[in-house]
């Protein structure tokens, strides 16, 4: 699942984005092959012994509390002073088998094969993702009964793990909330067992239970969504009408209540003129996706511009980079910056939107034209931290 597409095929498409997304959970069972090239127990032993990981981006949770460093970690000080937490093997495995759950976060960030995954996952939906991952070895339940403020979408990488789901007890709860949802005191809705290769998608706010009783050690991620809320558009919204006067203007605390009145309707003209619009989300989901920074990376040695070599390969690091045309010009839309560019550019630029690597030389054959303007594109893009080079020609 390392596109847009496949993402779409496995979840459901336009069905799922209308029907399921943000409403209701969904199984979708898979197999091993599905999920075999995210990651396997090799990777994950890999990462942890390669990478330097402190808590809480990497812990063990049991029964719903984090447990303590010292029982599964030793301090160790630099010469410069530095002290960091050394993973102990022999300890970990303790813990484990105990039936602590071991979680890896953000690991979309140390990981290419998961990263590439995100991204086409957050083409698809047209959000940011996190991924974590979770291992765990018993039946004992690492974090109790709890709700996520995110959406998430489960894959099972590995082993199999029983999923109690009770539903929200609060309409669509958010981490800046007013109220803190009552746990659920009803039998769960559905109690799912999630093999090697199936996807489960669960909407935030809904409490679910989950344990490794199957007799196999357990391994999933989680692809978190990020949510967007009527609060988030209201907040782009007034950052829109910041060009307005009367947004601008002090609030009249100390005049009179007409004053203060006339004042508040003339606020109240200004949002409700915006939200009248009928293209309103539209604008704002536009807004969203082009000022998104995505996943910028570095293009070492190439820090003052691309050469033209046509083997040098790159890809766009904006997920949501967005294209549109005007007459002559093309305008690509990311990480918070527009660029026009002729019209010869197009078939580049359309190649450089699916996120899959291209060779300048590529590029240049697909818009008849020469490397060293692909290359001086690409250099932009990468200036804008919209593109990165992903293989050089050294």
């Amino acid at each position: 699942m390392h596109d847009a597409a496949s993402w779409a095929a496995r979840l459901g498409g336009d069905t799922f984005l209308a029907q399921t997304y943000n409403r209701s959970y969904a199984h979708i069972p898979g197999t091993a092959a599905d999920a075999a090239a995210l990651l396997s127990w090799d990777d994950l032993n890999g990462i942890l012994d390669t990478q330097r990981l402190e808590p809480p981006r990497l812990r063990l949770s049991m029964d719903g509390e984090m447990l303590p460093l010292h029982r599964y970690t030793l301090p160790v000080t630099t010469r410069r002073a530095v002290t960091w937490h050394r993973v102990q093997p022999a300890e970990l495995h303790a813990r484990l088998a105990e039936g602590a759950s071991l979680v890896l976060d953000s690991i979309e960030k140390i990981h290419p094969a998961i990263g590439a995954s995100a991204e086409a996952l957050e083409r698809f939906v047209g959000t940011r993702v996190q991924v974590n991952a979770y291992a765990s070895w018993t039946d004992r339940e690492g974090f109790g009964t709890h709700w996520d403020d995110h959406d998430v979408v489960v894959v099972q990488v590995s082993g199999a793990k029983r999923w109690k789901l009770y539903g929200a007890t609060r309409d669509v709860p958010t981490f800046r909330d007013v109220e803190t949802p009552d746990p659920p005191q009803d039998d769960p809705v559905a109690d799912l067992v999630l093999n090697t290769g199936d996807l489960l998608y669960l909407p935030r706010g809904w409490w679910h239970a989950v344990t490794a009783d199957q007799g196999t050690a357990s391994l999933h991620l989680t692809f978190g969504l990020v949510s967007h809320t009527g609060a988030d558009l209201l907040t782009w919204v007034v950052d829109q009408l910041r060009a307005r006067v009367a947004l601008r203007r002090d609030i009249p605390r100390f005049a009179d209540t007409t004053a203060q009145m006339n004042y508040i309707e003339a606020l109240r003209a200004e949002i409700v003129s915006e939200l009248e619009d009928p293209r309103l989300v539209a604008r704002w989901a536009a807004s969203n996706d082009a000022t998104d920074f995505g996943r910028a990376s570095t293009s070492l040695p190439y820090v003052s511009g691309v050469p033209a070599n046509p083997a040098i390969t790159v890809r766009l690091t904006a997920p949501r980079a967005h294209l549109s045309l005007d007459n002559s010009m093309a305008t690509l839309a990311a990480a918070g910056t527009a660029w026009d560019f002729s019209d010869q550019a197009v078939p580049m630029l359309r190649a450089l939107l699916d996120g899959t690597p291209h060779t300048l030389g590529g590029l240049a054959n697909l818009a008849d034209l020469e490397v060293k303007d692909v290359a001086e594109v690409v250099t932009t893009l990468i200036e804008g931290q919209a593109a990165a080079v992903v293989r050089t020609a050294l």
